[in-house]
C-alpha cells in the first residue's frame, strides 16, 4: 500500500490495493467474539481468548490509523476522498443511533408496555398462576419469591440521578464545550488554545469513565444492583455499559487527534479527522442525556 501511495496522482480518487487489514480485522473480531462467548459461559481460558481478541483489535486499529494518517500526510487524499470520509462517518453515526435506539426501545417496551400489561386486569389470572405475588412496578427486579437481586431477600436499590450520574452529566456537557472551543481555535489557527482545550476534553472523558467505574462498583457491591437483577439490572448495565464503551473509544480517538495536533497535522481548511471525532463525541454526549433522563431520572 505504501508503494501505491507514493505513485498516486493526488488529482485522482485514491483507492488502496493489496491491503491485508480487512482479513486481519475479520480474524480479530472472530477471536474477540469467541473469547467473549467463552468468558460469559465461564469456560476455562475464555478470558485469555478474550484478551487475545482485544489485543488483535488494538493492533488492527493501530495499523489502520497509522496507514490512513500516513496517506493523509502524503497528500494523496483529494476533496472527493474527503467527502467520502464525511459520508462514511455520517452513516457510521447513523448506525450507532439505530444501535442505541434498539436498547432504548427495549427499555420502553419493558417499562411502558410489558410490565403494565402483566400487572393489568387482562393478565392477572395467568400472571398470578405463573408468578404468585407478581407486582408490575418499575424498577422491576423480580417479584415475590422470584426476586433476582443478590441480597438474601432479593432486594436492591436503584441508582438515583442526582449523585454520580449528575456529576458525569456535568463532565460530558463540559467536554462538549471544551471540544467546541478547540474546534473554533483550529479554524482560527490558534494552536495553543486548540491543544489546551482538546487536552481538557479527553481528560474530562477519562474522568467520566473513572466515575462510572466507581458507580458500577458501588451499585454491584453495595446496592445489590447487578446485571442479573431482573430486567432493570440488565437494561441499566446494557445501556450505560455500551455508552461507557463508546466514551472509551471516543476518548482514545480524542487522545490520538491531540497528538496529531501537537505535530501540526491539521490546517484550518483541511481537518476532517478532527471533525469526525468531534461529531462522534457530540453524539456520545446526546446519548448520555437520554440515558440520564430515561434510565436514572424518570
Amino acid at each position: 500500500m505504501a508503494h501505491a501511495a507514493h505513485a498516486h496522482d493526488p488529482h485522482k480518487y485514491y483507492i488502496p490495493h493489496g491491503s491485508t487489514l480487512p482479513f486481519f480485522g475479520s480474524v480479530a473480531l472472530l477471536v474477540l467474539m469467541i473469547g467473549a462467548a467463552l468468558f460469559l459461559s465461564h469456560v476455562t481460558g475464555g478470558g485469555w481468548v478474550l484478551i487475545a481478541g482485544l489485543a488483535l483489535l488494538f493492533t488492527l486499529f493501530y495499523r489502520w490509523f497509522g496507514t490512513v494518517i500516513a496517506e493523509n500526510q502524503a497528500g494523496i487524499y483529494n476533496m472527493q476522498v474527503d467527502r467520502s470520509f464525511r459520508m462514511g462517518m455520517m452513516w457510521f453515526i447513523f448506525s450507532e443511533v439505530m444501535f442505541f435506539a434498539a436498547f432504548f426501545g427495549a427499555l420502553f417496551y419493558a417499562r411502558q408496555l410489558s410490565l403494565p400489561w402483566l400487572g393489568g386486569d387482562g393478565a392477572k389470572g395467568v400472571t398470578a398462576l405463573l408468578h404468585p405475588g407478581f407486582e408490575g412496578i418499575w424498577p422491576f427486579g423480580g417479584s415475590g419469591p422470584d426476586r433476582l437481586g443478590p441480597n438474601a431477600g432479593g432486594e436492591f436499590e436503584v441508582m438515583h440521578a442526582w449523585g454520580l450520574p449528575a456529576i458525569n452529566t456535568a463532565l460530558l456537557l463540559t467536554s462538549g464545550v471544551t471540544l467546541t472551543i478547540a474546534h473554533h481555535a483550529l479554524k482560527d489557527g490558534k494552536r495553543g488554545i486548540l491543544n489546551l482545550f482538546l487536552a481538557l476534553t479527553f481528560i474530562l472523558g477519562f474522568t467520566f469513565l473513572g466515575v462510572q467505574a466507581y458507580e458500577y462498583h458501588h451499585a454491584w457491591t453495595e446496592l445489590g444492583l447487578q446485571l442479573g437483577t431482573g430486567v432493570y439490572g440488565s437494561t441499566f448495565f446494557m445501556l450505560t455499559g455500551f455508552h461507557g464503551l463508546h466514551v472509551t473509544v471516543g476518548a482514545i480517538m480524542l487522545l490520538i487527534i491531540w497528538f496529531r495536533c501537537l505535530r501540526g497535522h491539521f490546517t484550518p481548511e483541511r481537518h476532517f479527522a478532527f471533525e469526525g471525532v468531534a461529531w462522534y463525541w457530540h453524539f456520545v454526549d446526546v446519548v448520555w442525556l437520554g440515558l440520564f433522563v430515561f434510565v436514572y431520572w424518570l
